[in-house]
């Protein structure tokens, strides 16, 4: 994203249209984590065209335990102004997004997604996204979980049920702060409710550029977790919590714009689903690639627990007019409004990755002008994996194997970025190859 010669100048005018006197500005790295500074607005403007950010947050797993060599130091960023938004913590205070534009740029999750986002425009096309969230609330404090060592969670609303009306009375209180929250944030919602399972809450967020769609995702769950902090709670965004906990999903909604009309070029009046012959393409793209990309959609150990036997997720590479059991749902309820509902991430997904990975997939697809010769799922369930359907990675490693080697993944992604992410994937999955769980030791210690 080219910063222009006046970037201080415009900033200082995006700075005073929100009456921003604090800014916390900061990087995401490949967990999605937001690892900012705070900085007064007179110290932000002065070093606008020149700020640097020290380059360890891409050397780094999920743990903060590096992985790569130095050396270790500032590099350039620049300041992406059409990030900028409202911060709901503090008055009077903003967030503010940068890029890496030194050694680490071409390999970071935003730039990308900013490169498919380009590659859309120069094709004639603007991109509508939005993601949906699953999430847990638990009745614990950073302190409790510590105490208890991570075990026996204490739920938050026991006595939910899947779209309890109950729930969303007794909680109504909960729901209203944190929308309003959200809202101060500039993260519009189209829905706030209750789901499955246990203090299991559902947000739809409203559609916008993909970047901005992107960026909305991450803050959105940056800002609940920390609005559940601040009344003692916690929410959870893991594939899958535990024992008695759902699996939860991170849906990315997704349609293409012609740039000269607005029309939403996925939508057909005409084809029984409703899909264009380019929403078709998009599609069989996505089909084809995305099993290859699978990383860049499930990025930790637990993501692929989530696709167990018996959890409502996708567990093949399918799709299917509004069925919750493909990994790809179409949606043409109109043409205007007909989407690809790509359901395969978890809640832990990296948004900027994932739909990157769906963009990359659906456009070389619309590219190569493929075909849709897999046939719609007319079937799926908790354990019913649809006749001919390809079965997705069984784990983190499997699924890594298969992006390293992928020829695909290399030439829309490039080597570097490849090389580099994959070995985030096997360091995070080596990690818990050399750790014995305690169900593991009652299983296996006295038997035989």
């Amino acid at each position: 994203m080219p910063k222009s010669k006046s970037c201080r100048a415009a900033l200082a005018k995006a700075l005073d249209a929100l009456k921003a006197d604090v800014v916390h500005v900061g990087v995401f790295d490949f967990g999605a984590a937001f690892r900012e500074r705070r900085l007064r607005r007179e110290e932000l403007l002065a070093g606008a065209d020149t700020a640097v950010f020290a380059n360890v947050p891409p050397k780094w797993d999920l743990a903060e335990s590096i992985l790569f060599p130095g050396p270790y130091r500032s590099e350039t960023v620049r300041y992406d102004i059409a990030s900028l938004r409202p911060y709901p913590f503090e008055a009077n205070a903003a967030a503010l997004v940068a890029d890496y534009s030194g050694p680490q740029a071409g390999i970071m999750p935003r730039r990308l997604l900013a490169a498919q986002a380009e590659k859309a425009a120069a094709m004639g096309y603007d991109i509508a996204a939005a993601t949906e969230f699953e999430f847990i609330v638990l009745n614990e404090t950073a302190e409790s979980l510590r105490a208890k060592n991570f075990s026996n969670l204490a739920q938050f609303a026991p006595d939910n049920r899947c779209w309890s009306g109950q729930t969303a009375a007794v909680h109504a209180g909960f729901v209203r702060d944190l929308e309003a929250c959200l809202a101060a944030a500039d993260i519009d919602l189209f829905s706030l409710s209750a789901e499955l399972g246990p203090g299991c809450f559902e947000a739809t967020l409203k559609h916008r550029d993909a970047m901005r769609a992107a960026d909305d995702a991450a803050f959105f769950r940056l800002f609940t977790k920390a609005f559940c902090r601040q009344r003692n709670l916690t929410a959870s965004f893991m594939s899958l919590t535990g024992a008695g906990f759902p699996g939860i999903g991170g849906h990315i909604n997704l349609s293409l714009r012609d740039r000269a009309s607005g029309r939403n070029v996925f939508g057909a009046a005409d084809d029984p689903n409703g899909l264009s012959a380019t929403a078709k393409s998009f599609l069989a793209g996505v089909i084809e690639t995305v099993p290859e990309l699978f990383p860049m959609i499930g990025n930790t150990v637990n993501a692929y627990r989530r696709l167990a036997p018996g959890s409502w997720a996708p567990k093949t590479v399918s799709w299917a007019p509004y069925n919750y059991a493909a990994a790809v749902r179409t949606a043409a309820e109109t043409p205007e409004t007909t989407r690809l509902e790509l359901r395969l991430p978890g809640s832990d997904m990296n948004p900027h990755l994932a739909m990157a990975a769906m963009l990359g997939a659906g456009l070389d697809g619309v590219q190569r002008r493929l075909k849709l010769k897999t046939p719609a799922i007319t079937s799926g369930g908790p354990n019913e994996i649809p006749e001919g359907a390809e079965r997705l990675p069984l784990d983190l490693l499997s699924a890594t194997n298969r992006f390293r080697a992928s020829a695909r993944a290399r030439a829309l992604f490039g080597d570097p970025f490849v090389d580099h992410y994959a070995a985030i994937c096997e360091a995070e999955d080596a990690v818990f190859r050399r750790v014995v769980s305690a169900f593991e030791v009652q299983r296996y210690l006295e038997a035989g």
